[in-house]
């Protein structure tokens, strides 16, 4: 599906959404996801440039729900969101990818990961041996992660991309990183014990805090929709945690 805003935004942001969605539909069996009515596409003001922000969300079995969110400030700022949350019956991590594009079509920050989700912290061993045999891909500014970010796993990527050639590699890798996944999810039987299934439960919900903590997206947000609405996207539409 395209979407009238990623036609106007950064390249590589273009093929990631167009990477994710096309993974999703050769590998997942997708349904339509009920988004909340106000809340998959919005429109606002950013210090006088118009923001807009569009969100389209599948579910599967495997996962409960698959939330890519692309928006644009003006002709300064683009932006690729992507999580993909499973469904608790399934020991699986969280797929979750960024891009933040600035003005004169660089790309200030991209992140890709496969973060635990158990109590443990740990990526289940089938991911530890397929992400370990990946190609090692050096890039020349990589980035660190903020003081909050104890969520990630230790093949989290985390770069500000330097021309086309380090771009293509991080599309590369990301789309090795959602075959994997997907791959590896449509093999797993349910959990049968609910002892397991809490301890996901407990991961989704700490992953959603700490996202929940950005305070960069927050700061957006409230200055062009308010405090209260920023709270509700953030809680109810960017990082909904299982009760």
């Amino acid at each position: 599906m395209s979407t009238s805003v990623r036609t106007r935004q950064h390249h590589l942001i273009q093929k990631l959404a167009n990477c994710i969605e096309e993974t999703w539909q050769t590998h997942l069996d997708l349904e339509p996801y009920l988004i909340p009515k106000d809340l998959g596409y919005i429109e606002g003001q950013l210090e006088g440039e118009k923001l807009i922000i569009e969100n389209l969300c599948y579910q599967t079995k495997q996962f409960r729900k698959l939330h890519l969110e692309l928006a644009q400030v003006g002709n300064g700022l683009d932006i690729l969101h992507c999580v993909m949350f499973p469904n608790p019956e399934y020991a699986l991590p969280i797929f979750g990818a960024d891009i933040v594009g600035g003005r004169g079509g660089m790309i200030s920050a991209a992140i890709a990961d496969l973060s635990p989700s158990n109590r443990e912290k740990s990526l289940p061993t089938k991911y530890q041996e397929q992400l370990a045999n990946l190609k090692n891909i050096e890039f020349s500014q990589p980035r660190a992660l903020p003081e909050w970010a104890d969520i990630f796993s230790e093949f989290c990527l985390f770069i500000r991309p330097d021309g086309v050639e380090e771009e293509q590699a991080f599309l590369q890798r990301v789309q090795e990183f959602l075959t994997i996944h997907c791959q590896i999810a449509t093999t797993l039987e349910a959990l049968t014990s609910d002892v397991d299934v809490a301890s996901a439960i407990a991961g989704q919900q700490y992953y959603c805090t700490k996202q929940q903590q950005n305070d960069k997206t927050r700061r957006v947000l409230e200055k062009s929709f308010g405090e209260e609405w920023a709270e509700r996207y953030m809680t109810a539409m960017l990082f909904d945690s299982i009760t």
